[in-house]
């Protein structure tokens, strides 16, 4: 049993042990997500530090929630994924964020701003159907953030993968959005629409006419921003 135990042999409290840790259930959203090598759960994860994201890692894996495996691409690279029991809690990590958008107000959410973890979630929910067959790089300006997480750059290939950068790839930007952080945060959580913050005049776009046009459609959103506040 883990130090500060509920001492109770009741399977919610047994979960509970192993599951209510700080940053635990936060780490198998990203799991869940796809996420499975160091580096890449960091940056879902980017208020949590080394050391313990180290440390719940080794824990999930006691716990027979994840295994980690060498990469098939890189032997010298391990990577982490869900075993049957980890794939398992898939269902509850989604209860989580629909209770969560359900019954936590916009207001606190919005609270909570995140300019990394924004674009990470943004990076590998986009989706790339209705843009150009070819290379279109997307640069998002928050003015009013200091310089290091001021600028993001979204390029989605032909093939539909998408990489994030925080520098200048060195590509042509095929569309500049600039708004400031709650107002995208907002628009990815279904809170606002594009159209009503260009209405607002808090999102300017500026470059290709139809990604501006059909931005609403590639940018993906959240995967509860479906989900229908019951707040006040």
């Amino acid at each position: 049993m883990t130090q500060g135990s509920y001492r109770q042999f009741c399977p919610v409290s047994m979960a509970a042990e192993v599951l209510c840790t700080r940053w635990t259930i936060v780490l198998l959203r990203e799991l869940v997500a796809g996420s499975t090598r160091f580096n890449d759960l960091r940056r879902g994860v980017p208020r949590m530090s080394p050391a313990l994201l180290s440390q719940r890692l080794k824990e999930l894996e006691v716990a027979g929630i994840v295994r980690r495996d060498p990469s098939m691409a890189d032997p010298s690279v391990h990577e982490y994924r869900l075993t049957l029991a980890g794939e398992e809690l898939a269902p509850l990590v989604d209860a989580f964020g629909i209770w969560g958008q359900r019954w936590i107000s916009t207001e606190l959410s919005l609270q909570n701003l995140d300019a990394p973890l924004l674009m990470w979630d943004m990076r590998r929910n986009l989706d790339p159907t209705p843009m150009p067959k070819r290379r279109s790089t997307v640069q998002f300006r928050f003015p009013e953030l200091p310089p290091i997480q001021r600028s993001w750059w979204l390029l989605v290939d032909p093939d539909g993968s998408v990489d994030l950068c925080s520098m200048d790839p060195g590509f042509n930007v095929d569309l500049f959005v600039s708004t400031d952080l709650r107002t995208m945060t907002a628009i990815w959580m279904g809170m606002e629409t594009v159209a009503g913050a260009l209405r607002a005049e808090r999102l300017a776009l500026t470059g290709d006419r139809q990604l501006a046009a059909d931005m609403q459609t590639w940018l993906g959103l959240s995967p509860f921003a479906k989900e229908r506040k019951l707040a006040s």
